[in-house]
């Protein structure tokens, strides 16, 4: 692929993560209004989000074996279209059963699109580490700063009309972007014989280096998912503003992780695995400072911090992990992105108890203290197996 389709396909698989993510998010603010709709209580409401959740999490691990048989693209592709259409279709929902089951089929079809896409940019960049970090760092800061971004486009515009059209827009965005990305990215054929979860994750279990690589991914998904799910109430407590201008704050993290995506590669070449530490420090002092912060632009310093730490910490796994396995990115991204996705769940129900009883200062630390000994880990692992990748790759 020539340097112009290269960029042309990290801009639509970058456009894509941002709208799949953003459909992830979307559905927080809009709760209340679903409860007013279907006149119910908030925990009945929350049902959308956990009917999205739950499928998406399952069918994390059965979406990478699938490409890696099938072709990533394809793959992309397919849930792409599924996911557009049942997205849009929940604005017809006449009830919240109907909303939940629509929902649940959505979150299906997205399951596929984050995993398979970083399996893709490692098919296609897997010769130059340095090109292939910076893109997946590149593609993942698209993709948080396509959650932040949920929160001020679903609150934009269930103001401006109804949580409804929220649906429908999100709907329609993700199949035009489906569209093009159809017209735009070439299948190329799996990179399996066959199609067998079972040996597909065998051998991946067999490789002690790639679990301890997402084991550390789980870390970071508890720190990170676990309490930046937190970060809109806390903001919104401290300035007293409005959820459109705190989802512009909350923009910071998803700005850094572009920005300190698009040259973790060149850092971690010149530096080594000391840019691990580096964003180990960078994002465990950022988010220890939060809870202290009612200036938003103390706040918005340290949401940018945190989202640079773990941007370096977090390509640098995702490009390990997927060097480790380069015949089954596939399977090795579904696995990571279940652990990052486990991580955060259960960091967000424990915070959620730690938040009830004694405020938000001690989630922020505690996140700080997992993303530093993530960064610990980390750095000792691969400075212990990136010779040996090396080697492999020569």
């Amino acid at each position: 692929m020539d340097k112009e389709g290269s960029r042309r396909m990290v801009l639509v698989l970058g456009l894509m993560v941002f709208w799949a993510n953003g459909d992830n998010y979307v559905a927080a603010p809009l709760i209340v209004e679903i409860a007013k709709a279907f006149h119910l209580d908030i925990g009945t409401a929350a049902l959308t989000v956990t009917s999205y959740m739950l499928p998406f999490g399952l069918f994390t691990l059965i979406f990478g074996p699938v490409a890696d048989r099938y072709g990533k693209a394809r793959i992309i592709n397919l849930a792409a279209f599924g996911s557009a259409i049942f997205c849009g279709l929940g604005a017809l929902a006449t009830d919240i059963f109907s909303l939940s089951a629509i929902r649940a089929v959505s979150g299906a079809f997205g399951a596929a699109i984050l995993p398979v896409t970083m399996s893709l940019i490692g098919d296609s960049f897997g010769r130059d580490p340095k090109a292939l970090q910076n893109t997946l760092g590149q593609v993942l800061g698209m993709a948080f700063l396509g959650g932040a971004a949920g929160t001020i486009i679903g609150g934009a515009l269930a103001f401006l009309g109804s949580w409804r059209l929220v649906y429908l827009v999100y709907g329609l965005t993700g199949l035009i972007i489906a569209v093009i990305m159809q017209k735009t990215i070439e299948k190329q054929p799996g990179t399996t014989a066959q199609i067998s979860l079972k040996r597909a994750y065998q051998e991946a279990f067999a490789n002690a280096d790639l679990l301890k690589t997402v084991s550390i991914i789980f870390l970071m998904g508890a720190s990170v998912f676990g309490s930046f799910t937190y970060a809109g109430k806390f903001v919104e407590d401290r300035t007293g503003y409005n959820i459109l201008w705190v989802g512009i704050i909350l923009t910071c993290f998803g700005v850094a992780t572009i920005i300190g995506g698009r040259q973790a590669g060149a850092c971690r070449q010149k530096l080594g695995n000391r840019v691990l530490l580096f964003g180990a420090l960078l994002g465990s002092v950022s988010w220890a400072a939060m809870g202290a912060w009612h200036s938003p632009v103390f706040i918005s310093l340290s949401l940018a911090g945190f989202g640079l730490g773990f941007i370096l910490i977090q390509s640098s796994l995702i490009t390990t992990a997927q060097q480790l396995m380069p015949q089954r990115r596939g399977t090795v991204m579904s696995l990571a992105s279940f652990n990052m996705f486990v991580g955060g769940g259960l960091g967000t129900l424990m915070n959620g108890h730690i938040l009830t009883k004694w405020g938000f200062a001690p989630v922020f630390l505690g996140a700080a203290g997992l993303i530093f000994l993530a960064g610990v880990i980390a750095t000792r692992l691969l400075n212990r197996i990136s010779p040996t990748i090396a080697s492999k790759a020569s």
